[in-house]
């Protein structure tokens, strides 16, 4: 029987929807392996030894939520308080799906709920669950978010706030995600500042890093990052840092929406530095790949990106089949879920994250719509049902009749009911 319930349909409107009743999104069983963390250049994830099972051309990181205590006796707004279990269980089941996980650099959250203290307990859980996992990848977010802005002053005091988290990290057997700092695009009066700044952490970093370009629709204490609010002169500043460092790179996540600009930069990069998505709006044909250039790494894009969270079983399956050749079943997959996406990072985009954890709370991973720093409000449940759509429209409710009933619970608290 059809599964159906009464939405938001815009206008102070409620109309009935029924869903499509197609099967949930499962990628093949042959996916289901993490990725080597020795991944060569060119190599592929694989298989582990398991026969049968697919690998991925594509280096992909998921930008993991954290799950909140809905327990806990805090103030939300101005503490932090993890269910510790649970999220340590979805970085086992993005680790599943064969995906990398990107530890406590989800933007909309880490200094937006998440401290510093809590994102280096969350980097030493995940780097110990990990160990559980064959060939599990985890990168960290390393920045300076403990340093408020009004102890900035210098770019000394922004370099040695690099450096502390960089050593905490590292001293954890780490790999770093150099996250885009508030404090530096607060302090930097010129490119110079951002060389000198980059210079120093690059050149003490004990393993290749992943470099960290957040446009200001993310956040918009970073407008004017590298110096300039020139797009064209910020990548000729960042270019410039990469090339003087290339074996300390191992690749640079621009997050800027605009995918002729990542395009345009990644055909530019050092031959071996990687370039990783972070276009939530344009991430299937960049990661497809365009195949210019003579460098392999100049014709497409790996992935650390934030939609891949929510809408992980897709991405696995779909990067699968790119890995196999398919790449018209590649694009069936991924394609349905690009309006999802688009939805979810929306403007306000700072406010993406509601609509992740929405997805997994739709999708059975945590028991409650809760999270840090209370931004579950941070979206209407005008929103909230354009998601239910979309989402059900790219096959990515994975229990569908919890779904409804959660959906339904939503509703009802917000005085809506069948």
């Amino acid at each position: 029987m059809a599964l159906s319930l009464t939405l938001p349909a815009g206008g102070g409107t409620l109309a009935p929807y029924t869903l499509r009743g197609t099967a949930p999104l499962k990628p093949p069983p042959g996916n289901n392996v993490a990725p080597h963390a020795s991944l060569p250049p060119e190599g592929g994830f694989g298989g582990l030894g398991r026969p049968g099972a697919a690998s991925f051309n594509r280096i992909a990181y998921s930008a993991a939520h954290v799950v909140a205590d809905p327990l806990a006796a805090i103030d939300p707004w101005l503490q932090c308080a993890v269910d510790w279990d649970t999220t340590i269980a979805y970085r086992r089941h993005l680790w599943s799906l064969g995906l990398g996980v990107a530890e406590a650099m989800d933007t909309a959250q880490r200094g937006m709920g998440l401290d510093w203290p809590t994102s280096l307990e969350l980097i030493r859980r995940s780097l110990e669950a990990a160990k559980d996992v064959p060939g599990a990848l985890v990168a960290s977010g390393c920045g300076t978010d403990h340093l408020s802005l009004i102890d900035a002053k210098s770019v000394d005091d922004v370099i040695r706030a690099y450096e502390e988290q960089m050593a905490a990290i590292e001293a954890l057997g780490g790999k770093l995600i150099v996250m885009a700092s508030r404090a530096l695009a607060h302090v930097a009066r010129s490119p110079a500042d951002y060389e000198r700044v980059y210079d120093r952490i690059l050149s003490q970093a004990r393993q290749p890093v992943i470099l960290h370009w957040l446009g200001d629709m993310f956040d918009p204490a970073l407008a004017g990052y590298w110096g300039t609010k020139d797009v064209d002169a910020a990548m000729d500043t960042a270019l410039g840092i990469i090339a003087a460092h290339p074996h300390k790179v191992d690749g640079i996540k621009i997050s800027l929406l605009d995918k002729d600009k990542e395009i345009a930069m990644r055909r530019r990069l050092p031959a071996g530095v990687r370039m990783y998505t972070g276009d939530d709006f344009n991430y299937a044909e960049l990661i497809a790949g365009d195949g210019h250039g003579s460098e392999p790494t100049h014709g497409k894009s790996d992935a650390l990106l934030g939609i891949f969270d929510a809408i992980a079983p897709a991405a696995s399956a779909a990067l699968g089949e790119l890995a196999q050749g398919n790449h018209e079943k590649f694009h069936a997959i991924l394609g349905p879920t690009v309006p999802l996406s688009r939805h979810i990072f929306a403007a306000p985009t700072r406010f993406y994250k509601t609509g992740v954890v929405f997805m997994a709370w739709l999708n059975g991973h945590q028991k409650h719509f809760t999270m840090v720093g209370g931004q579950q409000s941070t979206r209407s449940l005008q929103h909230l049902a354009e998601l239910f759509r979309l989402a059900d429209a790219a096959n990515l409710l994975e229990q569908p009749e919890l779904a409804v009933a959660r959906m339904k619970t939503l509703l009802a608290f917000h005085g809506i009911g069948d």
